[in-house]
Protein backbone atom coordinates (compact mmCIF):
# COMPACT_ATOMS: atom_id res chain seq x y z
CA UNK A 1 0.00 0.00 0.00
CA UNK A 2 1.19 3.21 -0.93
CA UNK A 3 2.02 5.47 1.90
CA UNK A 4 -0.32 9.49 1.93
CA UNK A 5 2.89 11.37 1.20
CA UNK A 6 4.53 9.00 -1.18
CA UNK A 7 1.20 9.15 -3.03
CA UNK A 8 0.82 12.65 -3.01
CA UNK A 9 4.17 13.35 -4.39
CA UNK A 10 3.59 10.42 -6.65
CA UNK A 11 0.70 12.49 -8.28
CA UNK A 12 2.77 15.82 -8.35
CA UNK A 13 5.48 13.99 -10.18
CA UNK A 14 2.95 12.85 -12.94
CA UNK A 15 1.04 16.38 -13.25
CA UNK A 16 4.08 17.74 -14.05
CA UNK A 17 5.46 15.51 -16.65
CA UNK A 18 4.32 16.03 -20.15
CA UNK A 19 2.51 13.20 -20.60
CA UNK A 20 -0.22 14.71 -22.80
CA UNK A 21 2.31 15.90 -25.44
CA UNK A 22 1.39 16.59 -28.69
CA UNK A 23 0.03 14.05 -31.50
CA UNK A 24 1.77 14.69 -34.82
CA UNK A 25 0.34 13.09 -37.93
CA UNK A 26 2.44 11.32 -39.27
CA UNK A 27 3.62 9.27 -37.08
CA UNK A 28 7.79 9.13 -35.73
CA UNK A 29 9.75 6.83 -37.82
CA UNK A 30 7.72 7.05 -41.06
CA UNK A 31 8.71 6.74 -44.27
CA UNK A 32 7.92 9.34 -46.99
CA UNK A 33 8.29 8.66 -50.34
CA UNK A 34 9.50 11.61 -52.80
CA UNK A 35 6.59 13.04 -53.85
CA UNK A 36 3.71 11.67 -52.61
CA UNK A 37 1.04 13.47 -50.75
CA UNK A 38 -0.08 13.06 -47.39
CA UNK A 39 -1.80 15.39 -44.80
CA UNK A 40 -0.13 16.83 -41.85
CA UNK A 41 -2.04 17.16 -38.76
CA UNK A 42 -0.89 18.04 -35.03
CA UNK A 43 -3.09 17.45 -32.23
CA UNK A 44 -3.23 19.58 -29.16
CA UNK A 45 -4.40 18.19 -26.06
CA UNK A 46 -5.71 20.87 -24.87
CA UNK A 47 -6.88 24.34 -26.16
CA UNK A 48 -4.21 26.94 -27.19
CA UNK A 49 -3.50 30.58 -28.46
CA UNK A 50 -2.29 29.63 -31.81
CA UNK A 51 -0.31 32.79 -31.67
CA UNK A 52 2.22 30.58 -29.45
CA UNK A 53 2.42 27.49 -31.91
CA UNK A 54 5.69 27.09 -33.35
CA UNK A 55 6.06 24.39 -36.20
CA UNK A 56 8.89 23.46 -37.96
CA UNK A 57 10.23 21.46 -40.44
CA UNK A 58 13.68 20.93 -40.24
CA UNK A 59 13.84 24.14 -38.27
CA UNK A 60 12.18 26.07 -41.22
CA UNK A 61 8.27 26.81 -40.38
CA UNK A 62 6.23 24.75 -42.18
CA UNK A 63 4.00 27.13 -43.88
CA UNK A 64 7.77 27.78 -45.88
CA UNK A 65 8.57 23.83 -45.73
CA UNK A 66 5.38 22.68 -47.16
CA UNK A 67 4.64 25.50 -49.53
CA UNK A 68 1.16 26.52 -47.93
CA UNK A 69 0.22 27.57 -44.18
CA UNK A 70 -1.85 24.97 -41.86
CA UNK A 71 -5.61 25.84 -40.73
CA UNK A 72 -5.89 26.07 -37.29
CA UNK A 73 -8.93 24.41 -35.35
CA UNK A 74 -9.36 26.47 -32.21
CA UNK A 75 -11.80 23.58 -30.77
CA UNK A 76 -11.48 20.37 -32.58
CA UNK A 77 -15.28 18.85 -32.58
CA UNK A 78 -16.22 20.99 -30.39
CA UNK A 79 -14.06 20.10 -26.99
CA UNK A 80 -11.36 22.51 -25.41
CA UNK A 81 -8.67 20.72 -27.93
CA UNK A 82 -7.11 22.38 -30.83
CA UNK A 83 -5.35 21.17 -33.87
CA UNK A 84 -3.42 21.94 -36.77
CA UNK A 85 -4.30 20.46 -40.24
CA UNK A 86 -2.15 20.78 -43.83
CA UNK A 87 -4.03 19.14 -46.73
CA UNK A 88 -2.03 17.67 -49.96
CA UNK A 89 1.69 18.39 -48.84
CA UNK A 90 4.60 16.84 -50.19
CA UNK A 91 8.52 16.56 -49.50
CA UNK A 92 10.16 16.39 -52.38
CA UNK A 93 14.12 16.41 -51.58
CA UNK A 94 15.19 12.84 -49.88
CA UNK A 95 16.72 12.80 -46.49
CA UNK A 96 16.42 13.01 -42.60
CA UNK A 97 13.15 15.09 -41.59
CA UNK A 98 12.73 16.51 -38.30
CA UNK A 99 9.45 18.16 -37.15
CA UNK A 100 8.79 20.11 -33.65
CA UNK A 101 5.87 21.29 -32.81
CA UNK A 102 5.56 23.69 -29.85
CA UNK A 103 2.44 25.46 -27.85
CA UNK A 104 4.22 27.48 -26.08
CA UNK A 105 4.21 24.98 -23.16
CA UNK A 106 4.95 21.46 -24.09
CA UNK A 107 6.71 20.12 -27.15
CA UNK A 108 6.87 16.90 -29.24
CA UNK A 109 9.46 16.06 -32.27
CA UNK A 110 8.86 13.70 -34.28
CA UNK A 111 11.88 12.06 -37.16
CA UNK A 112 10.69 10.94 -40.54
CA UNK A 113 13.00 9.33 -43.66
CA UNK A 114 11.92 10.90 -47.12
CA UNK A 115 13.26 8.38 -49.71
CA UNK A 116 13.77 8.68 -53.42
CA UNK A 117 13.50 5.87 -55.83
CA UNK A 118 15.52 5.84 -58.82
CA UNK A 119 14.64 4.84 -62.70
CA UNK A 120 11.89 2.95 -63.21
CA UNK A 121 12.58 -1.26 -63.52
CA UNK A 122 9.32 -2.23 -63.97
CA UNK A 123 6.53 -1.62 -66.52
CA UNK A 124 3.99 -3.56 -64.37
CA UNK A 125 3.57 -4.61 -60.72
CA UNK A 126 1.39 -7.28 -59.60
CA UNK A 127 0.49 -7.91 -56.20
CA UNK A 128 -0.72 -10.82 -55.43
CA UNK A 129 -1.97 -11.37 -51.25
CA UNK A 130 -3.52 -14.32 -50.11
CA UNK A 131 -5.46 -13.20 -47.21
CA UNK A 132 -4.76 -14.56 -43.77
CA UNK A 133 -2.73 -17.13 -45.63
CA UNK A 134 -0.50 -19.02 -43.23
CA UNK A 135 2.46 -21.41 -43.50
CA UNK A 136 0.23 -24.40 -43.10
CA UNK A 137 -1.82 -22.90 -45.80
CA UNK A 138 1.08 -23.09 -48.40
CA UNK A 139 2.02 -26.80 -46.97
CA UNK A 140 -1.26 -28.40 -47.23
CA UNK A 141 -1.76 -26.70 -50.42
CA UNK A 142 2.09 -28.21 -51.98
CA UNK A 143 0.27 -31.51 -50.29
CA UNK A 144 -2.66 -31.46 -52.01
CA UNK A 145 -1.87 -30.53 -55.34
CA UNK A 146 1.99 -31.73 -55.85
CA UNK A 147 1.78 -35.37 -53.33
CA UNK A 148 4.43 -36.06 -51.57
CA UNK A 149 6.47 -39.59 -51.60
CA UNK A 150 9.24 -40.63 -49.16
CA UNK A 151 9.27 -37.34 -47.90
CA UNK A 152 10.10 -35.59 -50.91
CA UNK A 153 7.63 -33.36 -52.56
CA UNK A 154 6.65 -34.41 -56.06
CA UNK A 155 6.37 -30.62 -57.28
CA UNK A 156 6.79 -26.75 -56.42
CA UNK A 157 4.18 -24.49 -55.93
CA UNK A 158 4.26 -21.56 -58.02
CA UNK A 159 3.87 -19.29 -54.93
CA UNK A 160 7.17 -20.94 -53.61
CA UNK A 161 9.38 -21.40 -56.86
CA UNK A 162 10.16 -17.71 -56.38
CA UNK A 163 14.19 -16.79 -56.76
CA UNK A 164 13.72 -14.07 -53.73
CA UNK A 165 11.95 -14.57 -50.24
CA UNK A 166 11.44 -12.73 -46.82
CA UNK A 167 9.64 -12.61 -43.47
CA UNK A 168 7.13 -9.56 -43.20
CA UNK A 169 6.15 -8.09 -39.95
CA UNK A 170 2.47 -7.16 -39.87
CA UNK A 171 2.14 -4.79 -36.42
CA UNK A 172 -0.07 -2.12 -36.72
CA UNK A 173 0.32 1.12 -35.46
CA UNK A 174 -1.93 0.83 -32.38
CA UNK A 175 -0.91 -3.40 -31.48
CA UNK A 176 0.76 -5.86 -32.16
CA UNK A 177 -2.15 -7.89 -33.95
CA UNK A 178 -3.41 -6.46 -37.53
CA UNK A 179 -6.56 -6.81 -39.22
CA UNK A 180 -7.36 -6.75 -43.19
CA UNK A 181 -7.84 -2.50 -43.78
CA UNK A 182 -4.11 -1.50 -41.76
CA UNK A 183 -2.22 -4.57 -43.31
CA UNK A 184 -3.59 -3.79 -46.75
CA UNK A 185 -2.89 -0.04 -45.81
CA UNK A 186 0.66 -0.48 -45.65
CA UNK A 187 1.59 -2.30 -48.83
CA UNK A 188 -0.89 0.73 -50.47
CA UNK A 189 0.75 3.22 -48.82
CA UNK A 190 3.78 2.57 -46.76
CA UNK A 191 2.37 4.29 -44.13
CA UNK A 192 1.50 2.49 -40.44
CA UNK A 193 -2.06 2.87 -39.38
CA UNK A 194 -4.25 1.22 -36.52
CA UNK A 195 -6.77 -1.65 -36.47
CA UNK A 196 -9.83 -0.73 -39.27
CA UNK A 197 -8.20 2.34 -40.67
CA UNK A 198 -6.96 2.01 -44.59
CA UNK A 199 -5.21 5.08 -46.08
CA UNK A 200 -5.23 7.54 -43.62
CA UNK A 201 -3.49 8.02 -39.83
CA UNK A 202 -6.48 7.27 -37.73
CA UNK A 203 -7.01 10.34 -35.31
CA UNK A 204 -9.48 11.49 -32.29
CA UNK A 205 -12.69 13.07 -34.38
CA UNK A 206 -15.51 11.83 -34.58
CA UNK A 207 -15.36 11.74 -38.27
CA UNK A 208 -13.89 8.49 -40.21
CA UNK A 209 -13.14 10.35 -43.07
CA UNK A 210 -11.47 13.74 -42.04
CA UNK A 211 -8.35 11.55 -41.26
CA UNK A 212 -5.09 12.58 -42.31
CA UNK A 213 -5.01 10.99 -45.81
CA UNK A 214 -1.56 9.52 -47.08
CA UNK A 215 -1.46 8.35 -51.00
CA UNK A 216 -2.20 5.09 -52.25
CA UNK A 217 0.35 3.25 -54.80
CA UNK A 218 -2.65 3.38 -57.08
CA UNK A 219 -3.20 7.10 -57.16
CA UNK A 220 0.78 7.41 -57.54
CA UNK A 221 1.16 4.92 -59.98
CA UNK A 222 -1.81 6.67 -62.00
CA UNK A 223 -0.98 10.47 -61.47
CA UNK A 224 3.02 10.21 -61.94
CA UNK A 225 3.47 7.40 -64.73
CA UNK A 226 -0.31 7.09 -66.07
CA UNK A 227 -0.64 3.60 -65.18
CA UNK A 228 -3.68 1.57 -65.47
CA UNK A 229 -4.71 0.22 -62.44
CA UNK A 230 -6.96 -2.98 -61.52
CA UNK A 231 -8.32 -4.70 -58.01
CA UNK A 232 -9.12 -8.41 -58.53
CA UNK A 233 -10.64 -10.30 -55.03
CA UNK A 234 -13.24 -12.99 -54.29
CA UNK A 235 -14.85 -11.46 -51.13
CA UNK A 236 -16.59 -8.60 -51.34
CA UNK A 237 -14.80 -5.45 -53.26
CA UNK A 238 -15.42 -3.15 -50.54
CA UNK A 239 -13.69 -5.26 -48.00
CA UNK A 240 -10.32 -4.16 -46.50
CA UNK A 241 -7.93 -5.58 -48.88
CA UNK A 242 -9.13 -4.48 -51.70
CA UNK A 243 -10.72 -1.47 -50.79
CA UNK A 244 -6.87 -0.68 -48.71
CA UNK A 245 -5.81 0.08 -52.87
CA UNK A 246 -8.05 3.18 -53.28
CA UNK A 247 -9.65 4.30 -49.94
CA UNK A 248 -9.22 7.01 -47.32
CA UNK A 249 -11.30 5.90 -44.08
CA UNK A 250 -10.36 4.26 -40.68
CA UNK A 251 -13.67 2.66 -40.88
CA UNK A 252 -13.53 -0.28 -42.85
CA UNK A 253 -16.94 -1.06 -42.79
CA UNK A 254 -18.04 2.04 -44.08
CA UNK A 255 -19.02 0.03 -48.00
CA UNK A 256 -21.38 2.77 -49.20
CA UNK A 257 -18.77 5.37 -49.08
CA UNK A 258 -16.18 3.07 -49.87
CA UNK A 259 -18.37 1.94 -53.40
CA UNK A 260 -18.39 6.19 -53.72
CA UNK A 261 -14.57 6.61 -52.90
CA UNK A 262 -14.22 3.55 -55.83
CA UNK A 263 -15.90 5.42 -58.21
CA UNK A 264 -14.06 8.34 -57.67
CA UNK A 265 -10.67 6.64 -58.37
CA UNK A 266 -11.89 4.70 -61.61
CA UNK A 267 -9.77 1.57 -61.30
CA UNK A 268 -9.66 0.07 -65.04
CA UNK A 269 -10.03 -3.33 -63.61
CA UNK A 270 -12.42 -3.71 -60.77
CA UNK A 271 -13.94 -7.40 -59.69
CA UNK A 272 -14.89 -9.37 -57.22
CA UNK A 273 -18.72 -9.97 -54.89
CA UNK A 274 -20.33 -7.13 -52.82
CA UNK A 275 -22.98 -5.97 -55.25
CA UNK A 276 -25.48 -5.23 -52.67
CA UNK A 277 -23.24 -2.30 -52.03
CA UNK A 278 -23.62 -0.80 -55.72
CA UNK A 279 -27.81 -0.71 -56.18
CA UNK A 280 -29.85 1.47 -54.78
CA UNK A 281 -31.36 0.66 -51.78
CA UNK A 282 -35.14 0.07 -53.94
CA UNK A 283 -33.33 -2.61 -55.83
CA UNK A 284 -33.73 -6.14 -54.58
CA UNK A 285 -30.84 -7.65 -52.68
CA UNK A 286 -29.65 -3.99 -51.97
CA UNK A 287 -27.92 -3.01 -49.08
CA UNK A 288 -27.12 0.72 -49.53
CA UNK A 289 -28.73 3.74 -47.49
CA UNK A 290 -29.48 5.71 -50.64
CA UNK A 291 -31.08 5.48 -53.87
CA UNK A 292 -27.52 5.54 -56.18
CA UNK A 293 -27.59 3.16 -58.64
CA UNK A 294 -23.64 2.83 -59.05
CA UNK A 295 -23.66 -0.34 -61.30
CA UNK A 296 -25.33 2.37 -63.37
CA UNK A 297 -22.21 4.69 -63.21
CA UNK A 298 -20.13 2.88 -63.91
CA UNK A 299 -21.57 1.92 -66.97
CA UNK A 300 -22.13 5.66 -67.65
CA UNK A 301 -18.51 6.10 -67.31
CA UNK A 302 -17.74 3.52 -70.17
CA UNK A 303 -17.34 0.45 -68.19
CA UNK A 304 -18.13 -2.63 -69.46
CA UNK A 305 -20.04 -4.68 -66.83
CA UNK A 306 -20.27 -8.63 -65.86
CA UNK A 307 -22.14 -10.11 -63.25
CA UNK A 308 -21.39 -14.05 -64.36
CA UNK A 309 -18.44 -15.71 -65.88
CA UNK A 310 -20.50 -16.24 -69.03
CA UNK A 311 -20.72 -12.42 -69.31
CA UNK A 312 -17.08 -11.88 -68.41
CA UNK A 313 -15.45 -14.20 -71.00
CA UNK A 314 -18.12 -12.53 -73.64
CA UNK A 315 -16.20 -9.08 -72.52
CA UNK A 316 -12.55 -10.36 -72.34
CA UNK A 317 -12.91 -11.58 -75.63
CA UNK A 318 -13.60 -8.30 -76.86
CA UNK A 319 -10.78 -5.76 -78.07
CA UNK A 320 -11.91 -3.17 -77.17
CA UNK A 321 -12.76 -3.82 -73.60
CA UNK A 322 -10.66 -1.25 -71.93
CA UNK A 323 -12.64 -0.76 -68.50
CA UNK A 324 -14.56 -3.65 -66.53
CA UNK A 325 -16.56 -3.89 -63.90
CA UNK A 326 -17.40 -7.37 -62.57
CA UNK A 327 -19.56 -7.99 -59.68
CA UNK A 328 -20.60 -11.92 -59.58
CA UNK A 329 -22.51 -12.19 -55.92
CA UNK A 330 -24.24 -9.85 -53.68
CA UNK A 331 -21.71 -10.68 -50.59
CA UNK A 332 -18.71 -12.77 -51.26
CA UNK A 333 -18.00 -14.94 -53.75
CA UNK A 334 -17.50 -18.95 -52.91
CA UNK A 335 -14.84 -20.52 -53.14
CA UNK A 336 -13.05 -23.46 -55.19
CA UNK A 337 -14.12 -26.15 -53.01
CA UNK A 338 -17.92 -25.31 -52.59
CA UNK A 339 -18.14 -24.00 -56.51
CA UNK A 340 -16.36 -26.72 -58.19
CA UNK A 341 -16.98 -30.35 -55.77
CA UNK A 342 -19.58 -29.03 -52.89
CA UNK A 343 -21.87 -27.15 -54.84
CA UNK A 344 -22.45 -25.75 -51.00
CA UNK A 345 -22.57 -21.77 -49.71
CA UNK A 346 -24.12 -19.17 -52.82
CA UNK A 347 -23.25 -22.08 -55.21
CA UNK A 348 -26.88 -23.62 -55.99
CA UNK A 349 -28.29 -19.59 -56.35
CA UNK A 350 -24.77 -18.42 -58.25
CA UNK A 351 -23.93 -20.93 -60.49
CA UNK A 352 -22.36 -19.34 -62.90
CA UNK A 353 -19.45 -17.27 -61.05
CA UNK A 354 -15.96 -16.74 -62.28
CA UNK A 355 -12.80 -18.83 -60.73
CA UNK A 356 -9.93 -16.14 -59.69
CA UNK A 357 -7.83 -17.44 -62.52
CA UNK A 358 -10.60 -16.35 -64.84
CA UNK A 359 -10.86 -13.04 -63.59
CA UNK A 360 -6.63 -12.51 -63.59
CA UNK A 361 -6.58 -13.47 -66.86
CA UNK A 362 -9.66 -10.96 -67.87
CA UNK A 363 -7.67 -8.59 -65.97
CA UNK A 364 -4.44 -9.17 -67.46
CA UNK A 365 -5.92 -8.48 -70.51
CA UNK A 366 -7.71 -5.29 -70.32
CA UNK A 367 -4.95 -3.56 -68.35
CA UNK A 368 -1.83 -4.46 -70.66
CA UNK A 369 -3.72 -2.68 -73.28
CA UNK A 370 -2.02 0.66 -71.50
CA UNK A 371 1.36 1.26 -72.91
CA UNK A 372 2.00 3.22 -69.71
CA UNK A 373 1.82 -0.44 -67.53
CA UNK A 374 -0.25 -1.26 -64.84
CA UNK A 375 -0.78 -1.83 -61.08
CA UNK A 376 -2.71 -4.92 -60.58
CA UNK A 377 -4.00 -6.27 -56.72
CA UNK A 378 -5.58 -9.82 -56.66
CA UNK A 379 -6.64 -11.37 -53.41
CA UNK A 380 -7.53 -14.52 -52.64
CA UNK A 381 -9.53 -13.60 -49.87
CA UNK A 382 -11.53 -16.81 -49.12
CA UNK A 383 -8.53 -18.03 -47.26
CA UNK A 384 -9.07 -15.87 -44.45
CA UNK A 385 -12.97 -15.64 -44.12
CA UNK A 386 -12.41 -19.51 -43.82
CA UNK A 387 -9.74 -19.51 -41.71
CA UNK A 388 -11.60 -17.86 -39.41
CA UNK A 389 -14.05 -20.19 -39.54
CA UNK A 390 -11.84 -23.23 -38.52
CA UNK A 391 -13.03 -24.67 -42.36
CA UNK A 392 -9.69 -25.90 -43.39
CA UNK A 393 -10.51 -27.80 -46.04
CA UNK A 394 -12.44 -24.57 -47.83
CA UNK A 395 -8.89 -22.49 -47.01
CA UNK A 396 -6.66 -25.03 -48.75
CA UNK A 397 -8.45 -25.46 -51.84
CA UNK A 398 -8.17 -21.46 -51.99
CA UNK A 399 -4.44 -21.83 -51.66
CA UNK A 400 -4.46 -24.13 -54.21
CA UNK A 401 -6.62 -21.32 -56.36
CA UNK A 402 -4.49 -18.70 -55.55
CA UNK A 403 -1.27 -20.34 -56.49
CA UNK A 404 -3.29 -21.11 -60.10
CA UNK A 405 -3.63 -17.88 -60.29
CA UNK A 406 0.26 -16.89 -60.18
CA UNK A 407 1.34 -19.92 -62.67
CA UNK A 408 -0.72 -17.82 -65.25
CA UNK A 409 0.24 -14.77 -63.93
CA UNK A 410 4.10 -15.58 -64.20
CA UNK A 411 3.18 -17.35 -67.77
CA UNK A 412 1.64 -14.02 -68.78
CA UNK A 413 4.87 -12.13 -68.05
CA UNK A 414 7.78 -14.95 -69.32
CA UNK A 415 6.02 -14.24 -72.54
CA UNK A 416 6.43 -10.70 -72.49
CA UNK A 417 10.10 -10.83 -71.65
CA UNK A 418 9.47 -10.47 -67.70
CA UNK A 419 9.05 -6.86 -67.41
CA UNK A 420 6.91 -7.15 -64.49
CA UNK A 421 7.11 -7.14 -60.52
CA UNK A 422 5.03 -10.14 -59.03
CA UNK A 423 4.98 -10.09 -55.13
CA UNK A 424 2.70 -13.09 -53.06
CA UNK A 425 2.76 -12.31 -49.71
CA UNK A 426 -0.51 -12.99 -47.01
CA UNK A 427 -1.31 -9.54 -45.01
CA UNK A 428 -1.30 -11.17 -41.89
CA UNK A 429 -1.29 -14.42 -40.21
CA UNK A 430 -4.10 -16.90 -38.43
CA UNK A 431 -2.59 -19.17 -35.74
CA UNK A 432 -3.27 -22.48 -37.56
CA UNK A 433 -0.57 -25.54 -37.40
CA UNK A 434 -0.44 -28.58 -39.46
CA UNK A 435 0.21 -31.32 -36.88
CA UNK A 436 -0.58 -34.38 -38.58
CA UNK A 437 -2.92 -36.47 -39.86
CA UNK A 438 -6.63 -37.65 -39.04
CA UNK A 439 -7.24 -41.56 -39.40
CA UNK A 440 -10.86 -41.54 -40.26
CA UNK A 441 -10.77 -45.07 -41.13
CA UNK A 442 -13.60 -47.45 -39.01
CA UNK A 443 -13.17 -50.61 -40.04
CA UNK A 444 -9.51 -51.19 -39.29
CA UNK A 445 -9.56 -49.49 -35.67
CA UNK A 446 -13.77 -49.36 -34.68
CA UNK A 447 -14.85 -47.23 -31.52
CA UNK A 448 -11.87 -45.53 -31.39
CA UNK A 449 -13.38 -41.76 -30.75
CA UNK A 450 -11.52 -39.51 -33.45
CA UNK A 451 -9.48 -37.34 -30.90
CA UNK A 452 -7.82 -40.62 -30.38
CA UNK A 453 -7.23 -40.87 -34.58
CA UNK A 454 -5.07 -37.88 -34.96
CA UNK A 455 -2.15 -39.07 -35.76
CA UNK A 456 1.39 -37.16 -34.84
CA UNK A 457 5.03 -37.66 -35.93
CA UNK A 458 5.86 -41.53 -37.31
CA UNK A 459 2.15 -42.13 -36.59
CA UNK A 460 1.26 -39.21 -38.69
CA UNK A 461 2.55 -41.22 -42.22
CA UNK A 462 0.71 -39.52 -45.43
CA UNK A 463 -2.56 -38.47 -45.84
CA UNK A 464 -4.15 -40.16 -49.19
CA UNK A 465 -5.94 -37.82 -50.61
CA UNK A 466 -6.99 -38.45 -54.69
CA UNK A 467 -4.60 -37.44 -56.94
CA UNK A 468 -5.19 -33.75 -58.09
CA UNK A 469 -6.77 -32.61 -61.57
CA UNK A 470 -5.10 -30.84 -63.98
CA UNK A 471 -5.73 -27.81 -61.72
CA UNK A 472 -4.44 -29.39 -58.88
CA UNK A 473 -7.66 -30.32 -56.85
CA UNK A 474 -8.02 -33.80 -55.56
CA UNK A 475 -11.73 -34.65 -55.81
CA UNK A 476 -12.62 -35.61 -51.93
CA UNK A 477 -11.35 -34.10 -49.28
CA UNK A 478 -13.35 -36.63 -46.87
CA UNK A 479 -10.69 -39.30 -47.43
CA UNK A 480 -9.92 -41.85 -44.56
CA UNK A 481 -6.30 -39.98 -43.91
CA UNK A 482 -6.35 -36.52 -43.61
CA UNK A 483 -4.45 -33.63 -42.93
CA UNK A 484 -4.87 -32.51 -38.98
CA UNK A 485 -5.03 -28.05 -39.66
CA UNK A 486 -5.85 -26.92 -36.17
CA UNK A 487 -6.48 -23.69 -34.57
CA UNK A 488 -4.65 -22.00 -31.54
CA UNK A 489 -7.26 -19.28 -31.42
CA UNK A 490 -10.68 -20.78 -30.53
CA UNK A 491 -14.32 -19.88 -29.50
CA UNK A 492 -16.48 -22.79 -27.76
CA UNK A 493 -17.57 -25.12 -30.21
CA UNK A 494 -18.00 -28.67 -31.33
CA UNK A 495 -15.22 -30.35 -32.62
CA UNK A 496 -15.77 -32.55 -35.73
CA UNK A 497 -12.33 -33.38 -36.67
CA UNK A 498 -14.50 -33.92 -39.92
CA UNK A 499 -14.42 -31.43 -43.17
CA UNK A 500 -18.12 -29.96 -43.82
CA UNK A 501 -19.41 -31.18 -46.72
CA UNK A 502 -22.64 -29.38 -47.14
CA UNK A 503 -21.49 -25.47 -46.51
CA UNK A 504 -18.88 -23.86 -44.74
CA UNK A 505 -18.27 -24.25 -41.08
CA UNK A 506 -20.14 -22.56 -38.51
CA UNK A 507 -18.67 -23.01 -35.19
CA UNK A 508 -20.68 -20.80 -33.64
CA UNK A 509 -24.40 -19.02 -33.22
CA UNK A 510 -25.52 -15.76 -31.36
CA UNK A 511 -25.92 -16.64 -27.62
CA UNK A 512 -28.83 -15.56 -26.02
CA UNK A 513 -26.76 -12.52 -24.48
CA UNK A 514 -26.19 -10.23 -26.84
CA UNK A 515 -22.91 -9.22 -28.74
CA UNK A 516 -21.74 -12.84 -27.19
CA UNK A 517 -21.54 -16.21 -29.43
CA UNK A 518 -22.14 -20.53 -28.19
CA UNK A 519 -21.00 -23.28 -30.36
CA UNK A 520 -23.55 -24.68 -32.38
CA UNK A 521 -25.38 -27.10 -31.75
CA UNK A 522 -25.86 -28.48 -35.04
CA UNK A 523 -22.44 -30.58 -34.99
CA UNK A 524 -23.52 -31.51 -31.53
CA UNK A 525 -24.67 -34.85 -32.52
CA UNK A 526 -21.64 -35.32 -34.83
CA UNK A 527 -20.39 -39.21 -34.18
CA UNK A 528 -17.00 -38.67 -32.40
CA UNK A 529 -17.55 -34.64 -32.11
CA UNK A 530 -15.62 -32.77 -28.83
CA UNK A 531 -16.41 -29.87 -27.07
CA UNK A 532 -13.86 -27.45 -27.30
CA UNK A 533 -13.86 -24.79 -24.56
CA UNK A 534 -11.86 -22.50 -26.07
CA UNK A 535 -9.18 -19.58 -25.44
CA UNK A 536 -11.03 -16.10 -27.14
CA UNK A 537 -14.01 -13.59 -25.22
CA UNK A 538 -17.25 -14.88 -25.23
CA UNK A 539 -17.59 -12.17 -27.97
CA UNK A 540 -15.49 -13.65 -30.77
CA UNK A 541 -17.61 -16.33 -32.12
CA UNK A 542 -14.59 -17.87 -34.72
CA UNK A 543 -11.09 -17.74 -34.86
CA UNK A 544 -9.03 -14.58 -34.64
CA UNK A 545 -5.72 -13.46 -36.24
CA UNK A 546 -2.48 -13.94 -35.49
CA UNK A 547 1.03 -11.92 -34.93
CA UNK A 548 3.90 -13.93 -36.50
CA UNK A 549 5.64 -12.88 -39.18
CA UNK A 550 4.21 -13.76 -42.88
CA UNK A 551 6.41 -14.53 -46.34
CA UNK A 552 6.92 -12.74 -49.17
CA UNK A 553 8.28 -14.57 -52.12
CA UNK A 554 8.56 -12.34 -55.44
CA UNK A 555 9.95 -12.34 -58.75
CA UNK A 556 10.78 -9.85 -61.92
CA UNK A 557 13.04 -6.37 -62.01
CA UNK A 558 12.85 -4.82 -58.91
CA UNK A 559 12.30 -7.95 -56.47
CA UNK A 560 16.04 -8.44 -55.11
CA UNK A 561 15.11 -5.74 -52.57
CA UNK A 562 12.89 -8.77 -51.08
CA UNK A 563 15.21 -10.80 -49.10
CA UNK A 564 16.02 -11.03 -45.33
CA UNK A 565 13.30 -9.46 -42.28
CA UNK A 566 11.31 -7.01 -43.61
CA UNK A 567 8.27 -4.73 -42.07
CA UNK A 568 5.08 -4.45 -44.41
CA UNK A 569 5.88 -0.62 -45.14
CA UNK A 570 8.89 -1.90 -46.98
CA UNK A 571 6.36 -3.80 -49.43
CA UNK A 572 5.51 -0.42 -50.71
CA UNK A 573 8.78 0.74 -50.99
CA UNK A 574 9.75 -2.22 -53.45
CA UNK A 575 6.65 -1.55 -55.84
CA UNK A 576 7.21 2.02 -55.66
CA UNK A 577 11.42 2.08 -56.09
CA UNK A 578 10.28 -0.85 -58.94
CA UNK A 579 7.95 1.89 -60.63
CA UNK A 580 10.17 4.71 -59.80
CA UNK A 581 7.50 6.92 -58.51
CA UNK A 582 9.32 9.07 -56.39
CA UNK A 583 9.66 12.98 -57.02
CA UNK A 584 13.16 12.46 -58.57
CA UNK A 585 12.71 9.10 -60.02
CA UNK A 586 12.65 8.79 -63.95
Amino acid sequence: MIKPIAAATLIALLSACPTLAQTIYPIDRAAVLAGARFDFKIEFSDRVDPSKLKVTVNGEDHAVAFGQPGTFVEREDGKDQSALVLRGVTLNRPGEVKVEASDGVRSRSVAWTVYDTGPRKAKNVILFIGDGLSPAHRVAARLLSKGIAEGKSLGKLAIDDMPHMALVATAGSDSIITDSANAASAYATGHKTAVNAMGVYADRTANPFDDPRVETITSLAKRRRGMAIGIVTNTEVEDATPAAMVAHTRRRAAYDQIVEQFFAARPDVLMGGGAANFLPQAAPGSKRKDDVDYVARFRDAGYAVATTKTELEALNARSDTRQLLGLFAPGNMDGALDRKFLRGGGVKKFPDQPDLTEQVQAALNVLSKNEAGFFLMVESGMIDKYAHLMDMERAVYDTIMLDNAVALARKWARARGDDTLILVLADHNHPNSLVGTINDDMSTTPNVPLRERVGVYEKAGFPNYPTPDAEGYPARVDVSRRLAIFSASLPDHYETFRPKLDNPNEPTVKDDDPGTFKPNEKYKDVPGVVLRFGNLPAMMGASVHSGEDVILTATGPGSERVHGSMDNTDVFRVMAEALGLAAAGQ
